[in-house]
């Protein structure tokens, strides 16, 4: 109760005063005055806040990137497919990320420009499906088709990475959208806060799998060490297919009741000349251009932009640094295989936190220059990992703790930055616009990440 007070009180010192009539003009991206009837919209920015619909979103923000931290926390059973095939085993992982990466990007930027007819409900619901069936296949494909070609199956691996990631593309341009529409900055923070439990758990996973199995007998041969360890794979990679199977249908069943009451209110909103649950939404948007969004929103898309380019070096970095401690000295925990998870673990976790605190009363509300600067700062994490122990060469700081403040720094930033400006952007723009917004954010997100992670090449090479 608490929370939600707060958030409703800033939200009412800022609201922009708002006109009582009926109708209004819709125009386009031109001089023409084009006037419809629509239908006489309820006040979203008073619409009341709902924990279940809170809850159903930030169940959509787990979906979202679900599906491409399975595919990453799979990465030893690709490896053991790939073992037969020198070349595929030493670049499928680039071939995944790069297919991943140019695919979200360009599926946003065609699902940006297609405004006016978009029905975002329905992209929702097409990417939970397309997620459905990709990982049901690639569940199947652990322990069936076995014979295939490594050559084959990494074919099936990329076209399984081009089909997620148009569901991922879809999702993101259709949940920011429609979480735009409803009004409330925090159904948008429940996406970003479920995109970073979906970064948690699958780190806790892999670090219970080590601790959960024996240590290796080392009096068996390397032959039945490694039969064992492909099997170990192939039963993990089965349970994380299977699970992203599991999530994406949680999330459409969620959703559905959602998309149901948003269409009940817009049908009892109709007027005569309005046919359709569609025609009302298109009726009541602004087709707006992407740069005509950027120079309303002009520093928050620049410091969504900044922050995520930045972000994307820490992967490089976290999978090298291990702990000070030999590992025949190091207890397990601070071994390699369990150590490195656990840096994802805690800078996830504190993504995590950093998109939690945006529900507290301090904001940043309106200062969208200071947290592009704030953007901008957060380039200073970057060489403090040159101080930790990369690749077990040595560090200059010499302590595991000094490490994990550096990830817990660096992820809270993260959370609270990113957040905290996907929130605020749809203030900017009139109601007719908040749709676009909300998917015009989401496209400064992932090139975002697209730019950092071909940046992050620039630093792999460390040791």
């Amino acid at each position: 109760m608490g929370i939600t007070s707060t958030i409703d009180r800033v939200r009412a010192l800022f609201k922009k005063s708002e006109s009582s009539q009926d109708y209004e003009p819709l125009y386009n991206d031109g001089d023409e005055d084009v006037r419809r009837p629509v239908l006489i919209r309820p006040d979203t920015a008073e619409a009341p806040f709902s924990w279940l619909e809170y809850s159903i979103f930030l169940i959509l923000g787990v979906a979202m990137l679900w599906a491409w931290n399975m595919f990453l926390a799979a990465a030893p059973y690709f490896q053991s497919r790939f073992q037969g095939n020198a070349s595929i085993l030493a670049h499928f992982q680039s071939a995944i990320t790069s297919v991943g990466c140019v695919t979200n990007l360009g599926s946003l930027l065609l699902l940006s420009n297609m405004q006016s007819k978009a029905s975002y409900p329905k992209r929702i619901i097409s990417s939970l499906i397309l997620n459905i069936i990709v990982f049901t296949l690639l569940t199947i494909s652990t322990s069936h088709f076995r014979d295939v070609s490594n050559g084959g199956y990494l074919a099936f691996t990329l076209i399984m990475v081009f089909a997620t990631s148009v569901a991922t593309g879809l999702c993101q341009n259709g949940a920011f959208a429609f979480a735009s529409s409803f009004g409330r900055p925090d159904y948008i923070q429940a996406i970003m806060t479920g995109q970073a439990v979906a970064g948690v758990l699958p780190s806790v996973a892999q670090i219970i799998s080590v601790l959960a199995v024996p240590e290796p007998d080392h009096s068996v041969d390397a032959a039945a060490r490694a039969a064992i360890a492909r099997n170990e794979n192939t039963s993990s990679a089965f349970i994380y297919f299977l699970t992203a199977t599991g999530i994406s249908s949680i999330a459409l069943l969620a959703v559905i009741p959602l998309v149901r009451k948003h269409n009940r209110i817009m049908e009892s909103q109709a007027v005569s000349s309005v046919a359709s649950v569609e025609e009302v939404e298109q009726a009541t948007r602004k087709v707006v251009s992407m740069r005509t969004l950027y120079k309303k929103v002009p520093w928050l898309a620049a410091t969504v932009f900044i922050c995520f380019l930045v972000t994307m070096f820490f992967p490089v970095f976290t999978q090298k640094v291990v702990s000070v401690r030999p590992p025949d000295q190091a207890p397990r925990l601070l071994q390699p295989a369990t150590f490195i998870p656990l840096g994802f673990l805690v800078w996830n976790a504190a993504d995590l936190l950093g998109r939690l605190l945006t529900l507290l009363p301090f904001s940043y509300h309106h200062r969208p220059v200071a947290l592009f600067i704030f953007s901008l700062l957060r380039i200073g994490f970057i060489p403090l990992y040159l101080l930790c122990n990369i690749g077990g060469n040595g560090a200059v700081v010499k302590s595991d703790l000094f490490y994990m403040v550096v990830q817990v720094g660096f992820g809270t930033t993260n959370g609270w930055l990113g957040s905290t400006a996907m929130m605020e952007a749809p203030e900017y723009v009139d109601d007719g616009e908040k749709e676009a917004t909300g998917s015009f954010m989401a496209l400064n997100l992932v090139a975002g990440l697209m730019v950092g992670s071909l940046l992050s090449f620039s630093v792999a090479g460390v040791q």
